[in-house]
């Protein structure tokens, strides 16, 4: 008896005692995700922080790699840094690169720190950019993504419309009320942030319910991988119609934003602000749990009713109250964007945690009055395609340079609106908290090269050196230049939506040369899917340039009223624009069918589909408005489908336009015409008006899908038409060209941070 009771102790001590730890279970799970049956073959190993700070090693031992962290996402870093390093292995985006031996090799030994007590991803802005229709498949990846590249603390906000939808039943809404408020999730960021409602809605239950489930997987993923999510906070933003329902509440309907019709806002300093509030955060609590971090930005891109010190503290202690009485000790997170001094000093410096989304105010002394602040980076806007960013910049850890400034600079963030572009850019920038110092980028480049292509490649290490003195120059950094292809069109086009107008930063040859080298090793490295992506990419921005170049000897044509070239050099125009199209169809992502598609299939009938389809179509075309758009074209993208379906056509019927005057003999002239964001107006004249009149049909029409969604081989079609394009380059470029001479005015970014 005595033996048996010694041998149930045993079991028991072996069954609870060997029993891998949470946070190592999580991180065997990741890699068996991200690398199926290769699990076995690492021995995973938990150590303390180094001097406060997240820490990983990488060794090996008898014939095992050996990874070791302080926690889920420093291991996850580990295998990140492994695969990369010792395999020249590579997980991007697009497509991964992950020709492992079967037996894995082992690695020189590693130990390391990661810079930063917090590494933030994302804005609201991405989430909806980016995001709006993911499924949990694509979700899990993007979270496994993060924690390999050191991400610990992610916005969550997914499955955020049910939070407000029981929120807003428990004060007097209906059902159909508080799902009219609710705006499409192509738009959820802005309504997040407080700038509308109601546009793109109502929004179907069925949504809702489905996304209490995304969000409830999202957060708990996070959660296992030991994340540390930032959750939604309040700060009175609230449906205009509830000043109906408390008519005595100091409710103010805020003014109209780009073109739709103001939000209103609760004041903080109203005994109803603690009420609501409260029944928001608990319904997020019921929901999603209540995790800590709280995100909030009083009167974001607007004004308060009150602009005096004394107010704005108010405000600052009633929202900070509010948190601290829910979730006692709890952090609020703060975008930079919209900062106020008042409402900052009334919260204690524990519980303040300030994001500076493009790092800007970091680079300053003294700033942000001492308060704990991530330094961010912003790198993209809209989600636009367009090869930029100063990786020379990068390189030099604007991180550390932030921290010898500010010693409360305690972390870093990448804020992008939206992800899955230029990924030798997110590359380095997701890699940077691992150095202390800067990177020596032609080095960085060659490895890159190297490890996403799968073999090493001289012309492609070339390559890479042209597109770092060209696309990827100093002074490319945050706002993209123009797109000649998402032009609204004109005769003079000055930019593409209201950003950064036309010209292109560096000599576009070296995107010709790049593409030239990059294609020499074609049979060598077409095994690996991110090269097929660079290759289409690079090939996309040879054409999208040299557009630039066909567009202006059009435009000159039809003031000469030379009718032959206007012909050649319109018909070259058009035809770029449909071998675009055909080129960036081999892929899956710069794909606006697969956009449809996955936004469509979160209906659950024709009437949902339609729904979804039109809130995603407006999103990068129109952007949206409750009247005629303001920021059309804001979030322009070279997108397959979107080349074919949208900008194509308004081309030609710009172009048909021009060559009635041509034939009629009269004149057309854009001079004095009505502008907004620097450009002409929506409907400037009876041209414009009529092209307004087919976009918004074109965002109401369903059924725009195009089935193959991809389709053609990625190395024929781009090497056919590099040939094609390098000649007609030939012919418009002639001798070597020189980066175009940029004088900037007002690029009205930053709508809706």
């Amino acid at each position: 008896m005595k033996l048996k009771l010694l041998l149930l102790s045993f079991i028991l001590v072996c069954t609870t005692g060997c029993k891998k730890d949470p946070r190592i279970q999580a991180a065997y799970d990741l890699i068996e995700r991200v690398t199926p049956g290769y699990g076995n073959q690492f021995k995973l190993e938990l150590m303390e922080p180094v001097d406060g700070m997240d820490a990983y090693e990488i060794t090996s031992d008898n014939g095992k790699v050996v990874l070791r962290g302080n926690n889920t996402v420093s291991l996850a870093t580990a295998f990140n840094q492994y695969l990369k390093y010792t395999c020249d292995a590579h997980v991007s985006w697009f497509g991964n690169q992950l020709d492992l031996p079967e037996q894995l090799p082992m690695p020189v030994p590693v130990k390391n720190t990661i810079n930063g007590k917090y590494r933030v991803y994302m804005n609201y802005c991405t989430v909806s950019y980016s995001a709006a229709w993911w499924d949990w498949e694509r979700w899990q990846r993007e979270l496994d993504f993060m924690a390999m590249n050191s991400i610990n603390m992610p916005l969550s906000v997914v499955g955020l419309e049910a939070v407000w939808y029981n929120t807003l039943l428990k004060h007097k809404f209906t059902d159909e009320e508080a799902r009219r408020f609710l705006a499409g999730p192509g738009h959820f960021a802005w309504q997040w942030m407080q700038n509308l409602q109601s546009y793109g809605g109502p929004l179907p239950k069925s949504w809702i319910d489905k996304h209490i489930v995304l969000g409830k997987q999202i957060i708990d993923r996070e959660l296992e991988l030991g994340m540390q999510p930032i959750q939604q906070g309040f700060s009175g933003y609230v449906p205009r119609e509830l000043k109906e329902k408390y008519p005595d509440a100091k409710i103010q309907l805020q003014p109209s934003w780009c073109g739709f019709t103001g939000a209103a806002q609760l004041d903080p300093t109203d005994s109803l602000f603690t009420v609501i509030g409260r029944d928001f955060l608990e319904e997020e609590k019921k929901l999603y749990g209540a995790h800590g971090v709280y995100a909030a930005d009083p009167f974001h891109e607007s004004q308060p009713p009150v602009d005096t010190p004394e107010y704005l503290s108010a405000v600052g202690n009633a929202i900070h109250q509010l948190f601290d009485d829910f979730d006692p000790n709890s952090i609020w997170a703060m975008q930079a964007w919209s900062l106020r001094e008042p409402i900052v000093k009334a919260v204690p410096k524990e519980n303040l945690l300030i994001l500076d989304l493009n790092g800007a105010r970091s680079q300053q002394e003294n700033a942000c009055w001492g308060y704990p602040l991530v330094a961010g980076n912003l790198h993209n806007f809209g989600g636009r395609i367009n090869l930029h960013g100063d990786l020379r910049l990068l390189a030099s850890n604007q991180y550390a340079n932030a921290v010898r400034k500010n010693p409360n600079v305690c972390g870093s963030g990448l804020f992008m609106e939206s992800i899955e572009q230029n990924p030798v850019y997110y590359d380095l920038a997701f890699e940077m908290p691992l150095h202390k110092e800067e990177v020596d980028i032609e080095k960085w480049l060659d490895r890159y090269a190297d490890r996403r292509y799968g073999k090493p490649s001289e012309s492609a290490r070339q390559a890479w050196r042209h597109l770092l003195e060209g696309p990827y120059r100093p002074g490319t950094n945050g706002t993209e230049r123009s797109s000649i292809i998402a032009a609204r069109p004109a005769v003079d086009v000055k930019k593409s939506g209201p950003n950064a107008g036309l010209g292109i930063p560096y000599s576009p040859l070296s995107v010709v040369q790049a593409e030239s080298l990059l294609l020499k090793d074609a049979d060598r490295l077409k095994g690996s899917d991110p090269y097929r992506f660079d290759i289409v990419d690079v090939q996309r921005q040879l054409m999208s340039n040299l557009g630039q170049a066909i567009h202006k000897q059009a435009a000159e044509a039809f003031r000469k009223k030379d009718k032959e070239a206007f012909a050649l050099h319109s018909g070259r125009f058009l035809e770029m624009l449909r071998d675009a199209d055909e080129l960036l169809r081999t892929r899956p992502e710069f794909n606006f069918d697969k956009w449809l598609t996955q936004a469509r299939s979160w209906g659950d009938n024709k009437e949902e589909k339609d729904l979804f389809e039109k809130d995603a179509t407006a999103l990068v075309t129109v952007w949206g408005a409750d009247g005629d758009p303001l920021i059309f074209d804001y979030s322009w993208r070279e997108w397959t489908g979107l080349i074919d379906g949208y900008y194509l056509k308004r081309w030609e019927k710009f172009y048909a336009m021009l060559q009635e005057h041509l034939d009629a003999g009269t004149s057309y002239s854009e001079e004095g015409l009505p502008q907004t964001h620097g450009r002409e107006a929506f409907r400037a004249n009876d041209f414009y008006s009529m092209l307004g009149d087919w976009e918004l049909q074109f965002v109401s029409t369903p059924g725009k899908v195009r089935t193959p969604i991809t389709q053609g081989d990625e190395v024929e079609t781009a090497t056919r038409l590099y040939k094609k394009y390098v000649r007609l380059a030939a012919e418009y470029y002639k001798d070597e060209i020189k980066a175009d001479e940029i004088h900037e005015g007002n690029i009205f970014e930053n709508l809706g941070e």
